[in-house]
């Protein structure tokens, strides 16, 4: 099989200009009215902001910071988590993850993941020890984790159970939104995330009332008033224009989580048994900020596809215990097999809901022949 009869047409990976072109007279608008009324951090906008995001996520509160990484690294804060104490986390997580791990002057320790990528909670349980304060567990792709039994584990071991739902907002553990599950959640709102501002931005949810006044204080340097620290903080403020995008951009979400889902399900059924497809529960419902299949002859598959105009990415190639950061750490190839070999196989196609149906089906066509001809010249060999 050969293909000749690929009609030729781009599927860029990702295309944040046409969301923009759909919305750009509000957008336009927006930044007039933040303009002229002078408030450009924090103010009214922010906190109604922060009120439908904890809405979205079905939590009790929520905090707007400067980024994904400041969300995870004050959950931790906001916890007195620091030097002497270690967290468990995924090697094959944005190197964000383990990253404000290392902010905050805790000890980083992996465990191996599923085969839905996320943390393996029996692998978790082998790594607790007496300095153990906290889990970090990635929704990795936007497909919840094992959220029952993490919580289980964390009231067990008396753990801080944080979610990194950066890539996760909108999604569904068991009739549950991510960001309710855990006794914290960490988002991103990256201009490449399923929900995403123009710039960078997170956001935090919690369920505790005096670790929401302990992080509210966290993000503005520990500010109790204008003029005085109650004790060491940092600066993580949202503009208001970046709120006042989002409220804007909130009455879309759901039809854009929608028809990521939609395409999600298109590409399942037409590809499953071609490509290994993600893995997620039937009780839950992913989000799929990325689609990422496995195949064989990876860089032989990527190239067919770009050749016809699909293009493709990794996430991620290199594990993060494999890392020259991480090599004071102490790991080693072999230590975490799962994570590795799935490094090896990985494949993110295009998903994103401004993808026409005439792109899905390019991708589903031409993903379907490259499979077919690599394994043609796998026989062969």
């Amino acid at each position: 099989m050969n293909l000749n009869n690929v009609k030729p047409m781009h599927v860029p990976f990702v295309n944040l200009a046409v969301q923009y072109a759909e919305l750009e007279n509000e957008l336009v608008d927006i930044f007039r009215q933040v303009g002229r009324s002078g408030q450009y951090v924090f103010g009214p906008q922010v906190e109604l902001f922060e009120k439908e995001l904890s809405l979205v996520c079905q939590s009790n509160y929520a905090l707007a910071v400067g980024n994904g990484t400041d969300a995870l690294a004050l959950a931790l804060l906001g916890y007195g988590i620091g030097a002497g104490d270690e967290v468990i986390t995924a090697p094959n997580s944005f190197i964000a993850t383990a990253g404000a791990i290392n902010e905050v002057g805790a000890e980083i320790r992996f465990a191996d993941v599923d085969e839905d990528y996320n943390l393996d909670p029996q692998r978790v349980v082998e790594k607790i020890s007496e300095k153990t304060k906290a889990i970090i567990v990635v929704h990795l792709t936007g497909n919840p984790a094992k959220m029952n039994e993490f919580r289980s584990i964390a009231d067990e071991y008396g753990l801080v159970l944080i979610e990194d739902a950066a890539q996760a907002i909108g999604a569904k553990y068991q009739g549950r939104k991510v960001g309710s599950l855990g006794d914290v959640a960490c988002f991103s709102l990256h201009p490449l995330k399923n929900f995403h501002l123009m710039g960078d931005a997170g956001f935090i949810t919690m369920r505790d009332s005096e670790i929401f006044e302990r992080v509210k204080k966290l993000r503005n340097h520990g500010l109790i008033n204008r003029d005085e620290a109650g004790f060491w903080g940092r600066n993580s403020r949202c503009d208001t224009l970046q709120a006042a995008i989002g409220l804007k951009k909130l009455p879309y979400f759901e039809k854009w989580t929608a028809r990521f889902q939609q395409i999600a399900a298109i590409y399942t059924s037409e590809l499953t048994g071609i490509v290994q497809c993600p893995y997620f529960r039937k009780e839950d419902a992913p989000v799929f900020h990325n689609f990422v299949i496995q195949v064989e002859k990876r860089a032989e598959f990527m190239q067919i596809l770009l050749d016809h105009g699909v293009e493709t990415k990794i996430h991620y190639p290199v594990p993060l215990h494999l890392m020259q950061a991480a090599k004071n750490l102490g790991y080693k190839k072999g230590d975490f097999p799962v994570v590795e070999k799935q490094a090896e196989r990985i494949v993110s196609l295009p998903i994103y809901p401004e993808l026409s149906n005439e792109q899905v089906e390019h991708v589903v066509n031409t993903v379907k022949r490259a499979a077919s001809l690599i394994n043609i010249e796998l026989k062969e060999a």
